[in-house]
C-alpha cells in the first residue's frame, strides 16, 4: 500500500489527496483521544499543569497525582501495587531488568514484543505459539527445579490472537516461575474491563509482572508496570525509575476523571466488534475474535479496492522493511454503525 502523509491529527476520517476516507487502522481502540468530552476536561488539565512534568519521580517536591494514579489503576486492575513511566516500551524495560538476571532459563514466546525481551534475546521464530506454550510444559516437565521466566505478549496484534496463560501454573507447580506479560494492545480492548489481563492470570505460584504502554487502547502518553509490591518498589528504587520523567500529569488526571466514559466507549466497541464478526464469521478471508478489535484479511488485493471505496486499513511489512505485508482492519470506538455497515457491504461485493 502506499504511504500517505497527512498533516493533522487522525480521527474516525481521514482526508488523502482531497478525499475523505474512513479509518480503519491505528491502535486507538477506544477513540478516546479524539473524543471531544475527554479532550475538553484533558484541556483544563493541561492548565492546571502544564504542557510537560519533567521532574523526576522521586524529586523533593512531587504531585499527588501519579500516586493516585497507581493506586487506582492497580486496585481495578486486580493488581497489589502499579509503577506508572513515561511509555510502554520503557515500562518494559524497567519489568525484564527487574527479573531477568535471577532466572536459570528464560523462554520468550513468537511475536513477543522487543520491550520486554532482554537484550541480546529473541523470541522463538520457528514456533507458532500453540507449539512454543507445548515445548515450554515440556521443558518444564523434564527439568528439575529451578527458576524460570516466561515472557510472551496477551495479545498477537498482527495475528489478531488472543493468548491463554492458564497452562502457565501447571509449570509454577514444580518450578518458582516469574511471568512477564506485555499488554500494551490489551489495555482498554480485552481482559478486565479497560485494566488489562493481569487478574486473569494472578495465582499465588507465579510472579506475574504485566507492563504496557497505555497509549494505545487508553490514549495515555504513558506506560505502567503492574505487579506485587516488593517488586514494583523494586523497580522504583532503580536509575531507570527515578532517572526518567514521567507521563503527562494532565492525562493521567483526565483518565481519572472520565472512567465512566472509557466504560462507556468499551460497551460500544465490545458490540462493535461482535457486530463485525458475525457479519464475516462465514468469509474465510478474514480471521479474527470478536473479543479483539483488529482483524487479518488474507486477499492482498482488497488493499486497493478498499480503498477506492474510501476506506483505508492497515497495511504493511511487519516486523521489518523486508517481511510479509500485513493486512488488518482495526475497528474503534469512535466508530458507528453506518461505519460497519458499509465496510460489510464492500467486504461481501469483494467475495461474491
Amino acid at each position: 500500500m502506499k504511504n500517505h502523509y497527512l498533516d493533522t491529527g487522525i480521527d474516525r476520517t481521514i482526508t488523502i489527496d482531497g478525499k475523505e476516507c474512513l479509518y480503519f487502522s491505528g491502535t486507538s481502540y477506544l477513540g478516546i483521544a479524539q473524543d471531544l468530552d475527554f479532550l475538553d476536561i484533558l484541556a483544563d488539565n493541561l492548565f492546571e499543569f502544564g504542557a510537560n512534568h519533567g521532574q523526576s519521580r522521586v524529586n523533593n517536591i512531587r504531585l499527588n497525582v501519579f500516586d493516585d494514579f497507581e493506586e487506582s489503576f492497580a486496585f481495578k486492575a486486580g493488581a497489589p501495587d502499579a509503577a506508572v513511566l513515561s511509555s510502554g516500551y520503557l515500562a518494559g524495560i524497567a519489568a525484564w531488568k527487574s527479573v531477568y538476571k535471577e532466572a536459570d532459563e528464560i523462554w520468550i514466546a513468537p511475536n513477543t514484543h522487543s520491550a520486554v525481551v532482554p537484550d541480546e534475546l529473541s523470541p522463538s521464530i520457528q514456533l507458532n505459539f500453540t507449539q512454543w506454550k507445548n515445548h515450554c510444559l515440556e521443558q518444564s516437565d523434564s527439568l528439575s527445579p529451578r527458576k524460570i521466566l516466561l515472557i510472551a505478549n496477551a495479545v498477537d496484534p498482527f495475528a489478531c490472537e488472543i493468548h491463554d496463560y492458564d497452562w502457565v501454573k501447571t509449570i509454577g507447580a514444580k518450578h518458582e516461575l516469574s511471568l512477564l506479560i506485555d499488554d500494551s494492545h490489551a489495555f482498554g480492548a480485552f481482559g478486565n474491563s479497560i485494566y488489562g489481563t493481569y487478574q486473569n492470570w494472578a495465582d499465588p505460584s507465579i510472579n506475574l509482572l504485566v507492563s504496557g504502554s497505555l497509549g494505545k487502547g487508553l490514549g495515555l502518553p504513558a506506560g505502567i508496570i503492574l505487579g506485587g509490591k516488593d517488586q514494583i518498589s523494586k523497580i522504583k528504587e532503580t536509575p531507570l525509575f527515578g532517572g526518567a520523567s514521567p507521563g503527562s500529569p494532565a492525562h493521567l488526571k483526565t483518565f481519572l476523571e472520565m472512567e465512566d466514559l472509557y466504560i462507556t466507549k468499551k460497551s460500544w466497541l465490545e458490540d462493535a466488534c461482535g457486530i463485525f464478526a458475525q457479519e464475516t464469521a462465514n468469509i474465510s478471508q478474514i480471521k479474527g475474535s470478536r473479543n479483539f478489535p483488529a482483524f487479518v484479511y488474507s486477499d492482498v488485493s482488497w488493499v486497493k479496492e478498499f480503498e477506492k471505496a474510501g476506506i483505508i486499513t492497515s497495511s504493511f511489512p511487519y516486523p521489518t522493511a523486508n517481511s510479509p505485508q500485513v493486512n488488518r482492519i482495526v475497528i474503534s470506538a469512535f466508530h458507528e454503525l453506518e461505519d460497519l455497515m458499509y465496510l460489510n457491504q464492500i467486504i461481501h461485493g469483494l467475495v461474491q
